[in-house]
Protein backbone atom coordinates (compact mmCIF):
# COMPACT_ATOMS: atom_id res chain seq x y z
CA UNK A 1 0.00 0.00 0.00
CA UNK A 2 1.41 3.14 -0.87
CA UNK A 3 0.84 7.13 0.41
CA UNK A 4 -0.54 7.63 -2.74
CA UNK A 5 -2.60 5.23 -3.24
CA UNK A 6 -4.59 4.32 0.14
CA UNK A 7 -7.36 6.85 1.32
CA UNK A 8 -6.82 7.87 5.47
CA UNK A 9 -9.47 6.42 7.49
CA UNK A 10 -11.02 10.12 8.39
CA UNK A 11 -11.05 11.03 4.72
CA UNK A 12 -12.52 8.03 4.01
CA UNK A 13 -15.61 8.83 6.34
CA UNK A 14 -15.91 11.96 5.10
CA UNK A 15 -15.84 10.99 1.05
CA UNK A 16 -17.43 7.30 0.99
CA UNK A 17 -21.06 7.68 1.62
CA UNK A 18 -22.11 4.00 1.75
CA UNK A 19 -18.64 3.54 4.14
CA UNK A 20 -19.90 6.89 6.21
CA UNK A 21 -23.53 4.73 7.15
CA UNK A 22 -21.44 1.86 8.12
CA UNK A 23 -19.17 3.18 10.10
CA UNK A 24 -22.04 5.71 11.60
CA UNK A 25 -24.38 2.61 12.42
CA UNK A 26 -21.48 0.82 14.47
CA UNK A 27 -20.44 3.65 16.42
CA UNK A 28 -24.32 4.00 17.40
CA UNK A 29 -24.90 0.27 17.99
CA UNK A 30 -21.97 0.02 20.22
CA UNK A 31 -22.19 3.17 22.22
CA UNK A 32 -26.30 1.86 22.97
CA UNK A 33 -24.43 -1.34 23.84
CA UNK A 34 -22.14 0.13 26.55
CA UNK A 35 -24.68 1.73 28.17
CA UNK A 36 -27.31 -1.13 28.11
CA UNK A 37 -24.65 -3.73 29.94
CA UNK A 38 -23.78 -1.16 32.67
CA UNK A 39 -27.45 -0.63 33.45
CA UNK A 40 -28.08 -3.99 33.14
CA UNK A 41 -25.64 -5.07 35.33
CA UNK A 42 -26.84 -2.49 38.18
CA UNK A 43 -30.12 -4.32 37.81
CA UNK A 44 -29.17 -7.87 38.37
CA UNK A 45 -26.49 -6.37 41.29
CA UNK A 46 -29.78 -4.64 42.84
CA UNK A 47 -32.71 -7.31 42.77
CA UNK A 48 -30.34 -10.13 43.05
CA UNK A 49 -27.69 -9.34 45.28
CA UNK A 50 -25.06 -11.97 43.61
CA UNK A 51 -22.10 -11.45 42.57
CA UNK A 52 -23.14 -15.16 40.66
CA UNK A 53 -25.93 -13.61 38.84
CA UNK A 54 -23.94 -10.65 37.10
CA UNK A 55 -21.73 -13.86 36.03
CA UNK A 56 -24.36 -15.62 34.72
CA UNK A 57 -25.32 -12.00 32.69
CA UNK A 58 -21.80 -11.73 31.28
CA UNK A 59 -21.86 -15.42 30.13
CA UNK A 60 -25.36 -15.35 28.32
CA UNK A 61 -24.35 -12.12 26.65
CA UNK A 62 -20.53 -13.10 25.52
CA UNK A 63 -20.20 -16.97 25.72
CA UNK A 64 -23.11 -18.81 24.81
CA UNK A 65 -23.74 -16.77 21.47
CA UNK A 66 -20.03 -17.48 20.75
CA UNK A 67 -20.13 -21.40 20.41
CA UNK A 68 -22.96 -20.01 17.37
CA UNK A 69 -20.31 -18.37 15.71
CA UNK A 70 -20.12 -20.83 12.53
CA UNK A 71 -23.78 -20.75 12.21
CA UNK A 72 -23.77 -16.91 12.45
CA UNK A 73 -21.78 -16.62 9.57
CA UNK A 74 -23.48 -18.89 7.19
CA UNK A 75 -26.27 -16.84 7.64
CA UNK A 76 -24.34 -13.37 6.17
CA UNK A 77 -23.28 -15.69 3.80
CA UNK A 78 -26.76 -17.39 2.67
CA UNK A 79 -28.84 -13.54 2.53
CA UNK A 80 -28.25 -10.09 1.62
CA UNK A 81 -25.62 -8.76 4.20
CA UNK A 82 -27.89 -5.38 4.57
CA UNK A 83 -30.93 -7.20 5.10
CA UNK A 84 -29.10 -9.28 7.68
CA UNK A 85 -27.80 -6.26 9.50
CA UNK A 86 -30.96 -3.78 9.44
CA UNK A 87 -33.48 -7.40 11.21
CA UNK A 88 -30.66 -7.72 13.23
CA UNK A 89 -30.93 -4.69 14.64
CA UNK A 90 -34.46 -4.28 14.78
CA UNK A 91 -34.44 -7.39 16.73
CA UNK A 92 -31.81 -6.38 19.39
CA UNK A 93 -34.15 -2.84 19.54
CA UNK A 94 -37.10 -4.66 19.91
CA UNK A 95 -35.63 -7.27 22.66
CA UNK A 96 -34.14 -4.03 24.96
CA UNK A 97 -37.51 -2.47 24.72
CA UNK A 98 -39.58 -5.44 26.12
CA UNK A 99 -36.89 -6.15 28.34
CA UNK A 100 -36.95 -1.85 29.31
CA UNK A 101 -40.65 -2.29 30.15
CA UNK A 102 -40.92 -5.26 31.79
CA UNK A 103 -38.21 -5.39 33.70
CA UNK A 104 -38.40 -9.06 34.29
CA UNK A 105 -36.89 -11.37 37.08
CA UNK A 106 -33.60 -12.80 36.44
CA UNK A 107 -34.06 -16.37 34.33
CA UNK A 108 -36.58 -14.73 32.00
CA UNK A 109 -34.02 -11.63 31.63
CA UNK A 110 -31.17 -14.19 30.51
CA UNK A 111 -33.39 -15.79 27.96
CA UNK A 112 -34.16 -12.16 26.91
CA UNK A 113 -30.29 -10.94 27.26
CA UNK A 114 -29.01 -14.07 24.82
CA UNK A 115 -31.39 -13.47 22.44
CA UNK A 116 -30.48 -10.37 22.00
CA UNK A 117 -26.99 -11.51 22.27
CA UNK A 118 -27.42 -14.30 19.71
CA UNK A 119 -28.72 -11.28 17.47
CA UNK A 120 -25.74 -9.35 17.89
CA UNK A 121 -23.20 -12.69 16.98
CA UNK A 122 -24.83 -12.92 13.72
CA UNK A 123 -24.85 -9.28 13.08
CA UNK A 124 -20.89 -8.95 13.72
CA UNK A 125 -19.92 -11.29 10.71
CA UNK A 126 -22.31 -9.54 8.48
CA UNK A 127 -20.98 -6.31 9.32
CA UNK A 128 -17.33 -7.21 8.72
CA UNK A 129 -17.98 -8.80 5.44
CA UNK A 130 -19.70 -6.24 3.99
CA UNK A 131 -16.76 -3.89 4.28
CA UNK A 132 -15.11 -4.93 1.02
CA UNK A 133 -18.22 -3.84 -0.85
CA UNK A 134 -18.33 -0.67 0.24
CA UNK A 135 -14.44 0.65 0.55
CA UNK A 136 -11.26 -0.02 -2.52
CA UNK A 137 -8.79 -3.00 -1.79
CA UNK A 138 -6.11 -0.80 -0.72
CA UNK A 139 -8.47 1.39 1.60
CA UNK A 140 -9.36 -2.43 3.65
CA UNK A 141 -6.75 -1.66 6.24
CA UNK A 142 -7.72 2.33 6.93
CA UNK A 143 -11.65 1.33 7.27
CA UNK A 144 -11.35 -1.50 9.51
CA UNK A 145 -8.99 0.78 11.69
CA UNK A 146 -12.02 3.59 11.36
CA UNK A 147 -14.64 0.86 12.80
CA UNK A 148 -12.73 -0.01 15.02
CA UNK A 149 -11.84 3.48 16.61
CA UNK A 150 -15.65 4.68 16.48
CA UNK A 151 -16.35 0.90 17.84
CA UNK A 152 -13.88 1.55 20.49
CA UNK A 153 -14.71 5.65 21.13
CA UNK A 154 -18.47 4.02 21.63
CA UNK A 155 -17.58 1.43 24.54
CA UNK A 156 -14.95 3.86 26.42
CA UNK A 157 -17.77 6.49 26.25
CA UNK A 158 -20.98 4.13 27.77
CA UNK A 159 -20.15 4.00 31.12
CA UNK A 160 -19.39 7.50 31.55
CA UNK A 161 -22.81 8.50 29.52
CA UNK A 162 -24.65 5.86 31.61
CA UNK A 163 -23.45 7.46 34.62
CA UNK A 164 -24.89 10.88 33.40
CA UNK A 165 -27.82 9.57 32.61
CA UNK A 166 -28.69 6.96 35.45
CA UNK A 167 -30.08 9.60 38.01
CA UNK A 168 -31.84 11.22 35.26
CA UNK A 169 -33.81 8.41 33.47
CA UNK A 170 -33.28 4.95 36.14
CA UNK A 171 -32.43 1.32 34.59
CA UNK A 172 -35.84 1.45 32.49
CA UNK A 173 -35.16 4.81 30.75
CA UNK A 174 -31.14 3.78 29.43
CA UNK A 175 -32.42 0.53 27.94
CA UNK A 176 -34.70 2.72 26.18
CA UNK A 177 -31.67 4.93 25.15
CA UNK A 178 -30.04 1.39 23.92
CA UNK A 179 -33.27 0.15 21.78
CA UNK A 180 -33.50 3.29 20.47
CA UNK A 181 -29.76 3.64 19.27
CA UNK A 182 -30.39 -0.05 17.45
CA UNK A 183 -33.21 1.80 15.47
CA UNK A 184 -31.05 4.65 14.63
CA UNK A 185 -28.84 1.75 13.73
CA UNK A 186 -31.15 -0.23 11.48
CA UNK A 187 -32.57 3.33 9.44
CA UNK A 188 -28.33 4.42 8.67
CA UNK A 189 -28.57 0.66 7.03
CA UNK A 190 -30.60 0.69 5.32
CA UNK A 191 -28.58 3.18 2.88
CA UNK A 192 -26.54 0.77 2.67
CA UNK A 193 -26.37 -1.37 -1.46
CA UNK A 194 -28.82 -4.55 -1.33
CA UNK A 195 -27.27 -7.79 -2.38
CA UNK A 196 -25.54 -10.57 -1.24
CA UNK A 197 -22.06 -12.22 -2.39
CA UNK A 198 -22.79 -14.68 -5.17
CA UNK A 199 -22.39 -18.47 -4.31
CA UNK A 200 -18.92 -19.72 -5.83
CA UNK A 201 -17.97 -24.26 -6.20
CA UNK A 202 -20.45 -26.50 -5.25
CA UNK A 203 -23.12 -23.59 -3.47
CA UNK A 204 -23.27 -22.58 -6.27
CA UNK A 205 -24.49 -25.94 -7.97
CA UNK A 206 -27.19 -27.04 -5.61
CA UNK A 207 -29.35 -25.58 -3.24
CA UNK A 208 -28.27 -26.32 0.97
CA UNK A 209 -29.03 -25.94 3.86
CA UNK A 210 -28.30 -23.52 6.50
CA UNK A 211 -26.11 -26.45 8.68
CA UNK A 212 -24.80 -27.59 4.88
CA UNK A 213 -23.20 -24.08 4.31
CA UNK A 214 -21.82 -23.88 7.73
CA UNK A 215 -20.10 -26.79 7.76
CA UNK A 216 -18.59 -26.01 4.44
CA UNK A 217 -17.27 -22.38 5.75
CA UNK A 218 -16.02 -25.24 8.61
CA UNK A 219 -13.83 -27.41 6.21
CA UNK A 220 -12.58 -24.23 3.56
CA UNK A 221 -10.85 -22.98 7.10
CA UNK A 222 -9.75 -26.18 8.03
CA UNK A 223 -8.38 -26.39 4.37
CA UNK A 224 -6.63 -23.15 4.09
CA UNK A 225 -2.99 -22.52 5.75
CA UNK A 226 -3.73 -18.98 6.27
CA UNK A 227 -6.80 -19.03 8.10
CA UNK A 228 -5.51 -21.71 9.88
CA UNK A 229 -2.37 -20.15 10.85
CA UNK A 230 -5.03 -16.62 12.06
CA UNK A 231 -7.35 -18.71 13.71
CA UNK A 232 -4.91 -21.13 16.12
CA UNK A 233 -2.98 -18.16 16.99
CA UNK A 234 -5.46 -15.56 17.74
CA UNK A 235 -7.57 -18.56 19.46
CA UNK A 236 -3.93 -19.05 21.75
CA UNK A 237 -3.06 -15.59 22.44
CA UNK A 238 -6.53 -14.62 23.44
CA UNK A 239 -6.63 -17.86 25.69
CA UNK A 240 -3.17 -16.73 27.22
CA UNK A 241 -4.04 -13.04 27.69
CA UNK A 242 -7.48 -13.05 28.18
CA UNK A 243 -6.44 -13.30 32.23
CA UNK A 244 -5.98 -9.35 32.62
CA UNK A 245 -9.84 -8.96 32.71
CA UNK A 246 -8.88 -10.72 36.15
CA UNK A 247 -5.93 -10.64 37.21
CA UNK A 248 -5.17 -6.56 37.18
CA UNK A 249 -7.81 -6.35 40.20
CA UNK A 250 -5.94 -8.24 42.18
CA UNK A 251 -2.51 -7.03 41.22
CA UNK A 252 -3.77 -3.91 41.98
CA UNK A 253 -4.98 -3.87 45.50
CA UNK A 254 -2.70 -7.40 46.92
CA UNK A 255 0.74 -6.81 45.05
CA UNK A 256 0.36 -2.93 44.36
CA UNK A 257 -1.36 -2.36 47.44
CA UNK A 258 -3.71 0.51 45.11
CA UNK A 259 -7.20 1.41 45.87
CA UNK A 260 -10.05 1.08 43.82
CA UNK A 261 -9.27 4.04 41.94
CA UNK A 262 -6.14 1.55 40.83
CA UNK A 263 -8.29 -0.85 39.72
CA UNK A 264 -9.95 1.62 37.40
CA UNK A 265 -6.93 3.12 35.98
CA UNK A 266 -5.70 -0.50 35.31
CA UNK A 267 -9.08 -1.63 33.62
CA UNK A 268 -8.81 1.30 31.50
CA UNK A 269 -5.73 1.33 30.16
CA UNK A 270 -6.28 -0.93 27.84
CA UNK A 271 -9.11 0.29 26.32
CA UNK A 272 -7.17 4.17 26.01
CA UNK A 273 -4.61 2.20 24.19
CA UNK A 274 -7.03 0.47 21.33
CA UNK A 275 -7.87 3.77 21.19
CA UNK A 276 -5.25 5.40 20.34
CA UNK A 277 -4.00 2.68 18.54
CA UNK A 278 -7.58 2.79 16.18
CA UNK A 279 -6.27 6.73 15.88
CA UNK A 280 -2.68 5.85 14.65
CA UNK A 281 -3.84 3.01 12.13
CA UNK A 282 -6.54 4.99 11.14
CA UNK A 283 -4.33 8.03 9.74
CA UNK A 284 -1.64 5.71 8.62
CA UNK A 285 -1.16 5.24 4.59
CA UNK A 286 1.49 3.68 4.17
CA UNK A 287 1.38 0.29 6.15
CA UNK A 288 3.46 -2.85 6.78
CA UNK A 289 2.47 -6.30 5.41
CA UNK A 290 -0.71 -7.62 7.15
CA UNK A 291 1.07 -10.64 8.72
CA UNK A 292 3.77 -8.72 9.86
CA UNK A 293 1.71 -6.16 11.41
CA UNK A 294 -0.79 -9.41 12.89
CA UNK A 295 2.37 -11.02 14.27
CA UNK A 296 3.32 -7.10 16.08
CA UNK A 297 0.39 -7.11 17.51
CA UNK A 298 0.22 -10.87 19.20
CA UNK A 299 3.97 -9.86 20.22
CA UNK A 300 2.87 -6.22 21.90
CA UNK A 301 -0.12 -8.14 23.07
CA UNK A 302 1.71 -10.63 25.22
CA UNK A 303 5.19 -8.77 26.28
CA UNK A 304 2.56 -6.20 27.65
CA UNK A 305 1.26 -8.86 30.00
CA UNK A 306 4.72 -10.45 30.94
CA UNK A 307 5.72 -6.47 31.49
CA UNK A 308 2.58 -6.63 33.74
CA UNK A 309 3.97 -8.86 36.03
CA UNK A 310 7.07 -7.30 36.34
CA UNK A 311 6.16 -4.10 37.06
CA UNK A 312 7.28 -2.34 40.28
CA UNK A 313 3.86 0.18 40.57
CA UNK A 314 0.80 1.05 39.03
CA UNK A 315 2.19 3.86 36.61
CA UNK A 316 4.67 1.12 35.31
CA UNK A 317 1.88 -1.48 35.10
CA UNK A 318 -0.56 1.23 33.42
CA UNK A 319 1.65 2.15 30.65
CA UNK A 320 2.55 -1.38 29.45
CA UNK A 321 -1.05 -2.33 29.84
CA UNK A 322 -1.56 0.99 27.56
CA UNK A 323 1.22 -0.48 24.95
CA UNK A 324 -0.89 -3.37 24.97
CA UNK A 325 -3.88 -2.12 23.81
CA UNK A 326 -2.13 -0.43 21.09
CA UNK A 327 -1.16 -4.19 20.25
CA UNK A 328 -4.59 -5.57 20.37
CA UNK A 329 -5.56 -2.85 18.18
CA UNK A 330 -3.30 -4.19 15.62
CA UNK A 331 -4.41 -7.68 16.09
CA UNK A 332 -7.91 -6.94 15.11
CA UNK A 333 -6.97 -4.49 12.37
CA UNK A 334 -4.74 -6.81 10.53
CA UNK A 335 -6.91 -10.18 11.16
CA UNK A 336 -10.48 -8.46 9.43
CA UNK A 337 -7.92 -7.43 6.20
CA UNK A 338 -6.27 -10.38 5.55
CA UNK A 339 -9.33 -12.45 5.85
CA UNK A 340 -11.18 -9.77 3.53
CA UNK A 341 -8.48 -9.74 1.08
CA UNK A 342 -8.16 -13.83 1.18
CA UNK A 343 -11.12 -14.76 1.53
CA UNK A 344 -13.89 -15.12 -1.73
CA UNK A 345 -16.79 -13.14 -0.96
CA UNK A 346 -19.81 -16.08 -0.24
CA UNK A 347 -17.52 -16.95 2.12
CA UNK A 348 -16.25 -13.87 4.19
CA UNK A 349 -19.31 -14.53 7.04
CA UNK A 350 -19.13 -17.96 7.65
CA UNK A 351 -15.23 -16.92 8.06
CA UNK A 352 -15.82 -14.40 10.51
CA UNK A 353 -18.38 -15.78 12.59
CA UNK A 354 -15.70 -19.35 12.95
CA UNK A 355 -12.88 -16.96 13.89
CA UNK A 356 -14.96 -14.53 15.93
CA UNK A 357 -16.90 -17.62 17.98
CA UNK A 358 -13.38 -19.43 18.83
CA UNK A 359 -12.36 -15.93 20.39
CA UNK A 360 -14.96 -15.61 22.66
CA UNK A 361 -14.81 -19.18 23.22
CA UNK A 362 -10.98 -18.45 24.25
CA UNK A 363 -11.83 -15.32 26.22
CA UNK A 364 -14.37 -17.32 28.42
CA UNK A 365 -11.63 -20.41 28.57
CA UNK A 366 -9.31 -17.67 30.18
CA UNK A 367 -11.31 -16.35 32.44
CA UNK A 368 -11.44 -19.89 33.82
CA UNK A 369 -8.08 -20.68 34.13
CA UNK A 370 -6.55 -17.26 34.52
CA UNK A 371 -8.89 -17.98 37.68
CA UNK A 372 -7.38 -21.29 38.48
CA UNK A 373 -4.13 -19.52 38.56
CA UNK A 374 -4.24 -16.80 40.16
CA UNK A 375 -5.95 -18.98 43.46
CA UNK A 376 -2.54 -21.50 43.04
CA UNK A 377 -0.18 -18.59 42.84
CA UNK A 378 -0.23 -14.82 42.79
CA UNK A 379 -1.28 -12.08 40.28
CA UNK A 380 3.09 -11.58 39.07
CA UNK A 381 3.02 -15.44 38.45
CA UNK A 382 -0.07 -15.26 36.01
CA UNK A 383 0.84 -12.32 34.51
CA UNK A 384 4.32 -13.78 33.45
CA UNK A 385 3.13 -16.95 32.44
CA UNK A 386 0.39 -15.88 30.12
CA UNK A 387 2.44 -13.47 28.22
CA UNK A 388 5.49 -15.64 28.09
CA UNK A 389 2.77 -18.17 26.50
CA UNK A 390 1.36 -15.59 24.43
CA UNK A 391 4.73 -15.29 23.04
CA UNK A 392 5.38 -18.47 22.46
CA UNK A 393 2.03 -19.18 20.94
CA UNK A 394 3.08 -15.65 18.32
CA UNK A 395 6.48 -17.31 17.40
CA UNK A 396 4.57 -20.20 16.71
CA UNK A 397 1.94 -18.13 14.88
CA UNK A 398 4.91 -16.06 12.65
CA UNK A 399 6.34 -19.57 11.67
CA UNK A 400 2.91 -20.83 10.59
CA UNK A 401 2.16 -17.32 8.54
CA UNK A 402 5.49 -17.99 6.50
CA UNK A 403 4.78 -21.67 5.20
CA UNK A 404 1.17 -20.16 4.31
CA UNK A 405 3.37 -18.31 1.87
CA UNK A 406 1.04 -15.41 1.62
CA UNK A 407 0.15 -12.09 3.32
CA UNK A 408 -2.96 -11.48 1.37
CA UNK A 409 -1.78 -8.68 0.46
CA UNK A 410 -2.69 -7.06 -3.18
CA UNK A 411 -0.09 -5.28 -3.48
CA UNK A 412 0.86 -4.55 -7.12
CA UNK A 413 -2.71 -6.13 -8.05
CA UNK A 414 -4.70 -4.45 -10.31
CA UNK A 415 -6.86 -2.82 -7.19
CA UNK A 416 -4.35 -1.26 -5.71
CA UNK A 417 -3.12 -0.19 -10.07
CA UNK A 418 -6.28 2.38 -9.98
CA UNK A 419 -6.47 5.44 -9.92
CA UNK A 420 -6.48 6.55 -6.72
CA UNK A 421 -9.29 9.85 -7.44
CA UNK A 422 -11.37 6.68 -8.95
CA UNK A 423 -15.02 6.32 -7.05
CA UNK A 424 -14.58 3.07 -5.21
CA UNK A 425 -17.54 0.66 -7.00
CA UNK A 426 -20.15 0.36 -3.63
CA UNK A 427 -21.21 -3.20 -5.01
CA UNK A 428 -18.67 -5.62 -6.24
CA UNK A 429 -19.57 -8.08 -8.86
CA UNK A 430 -19.89 -10.69 -6.64
CA UNK A 431 -22.63 -8.57 -4.80
CA UNK A 432 -24.68 -7.53 -7.49
CA UNK A 433 -28.40 -8.24 -7.56
CA UNK A 434 -29.16 -11.05 -10.23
Amino acid sequence: MTSEAAVGAFRLIGTNRSFRALWTARSVSFLGDSLSLVALMLYVADTTGQALAVALLLLVGDFAPALLGPLAGAVSDRFALRRVMVTCELVQGALLAVIALWLPSLPVLLVLVALRAIAGQVFQPASRAVVPALVRDRDLESANAAIGFGTNGGEALGPLLAALLLPLLDVRGVLLVDAATFLVSAVVLGFLPGGRPAAGGEEAREPTTLLGETGRGLRYIAASPLLRAIGLGYFAVVAFNGIDDVALVFLAKDTLHGGDSAVGLLLAAVGIGLFAGYALLARTRAGMPMAVLLTAGFAVSSAGNLLTGLAWAVAAAFAVQLVRGLGIAAMDVATSTLIQRSVPPHLLGRVFGSLYGAIGVAAALSYLGGGVLLDLTDPRVAFITAGSAGLVATLATAAALRRSGRDASPAGSDATAAAPDDPPDPVPDGMRKA
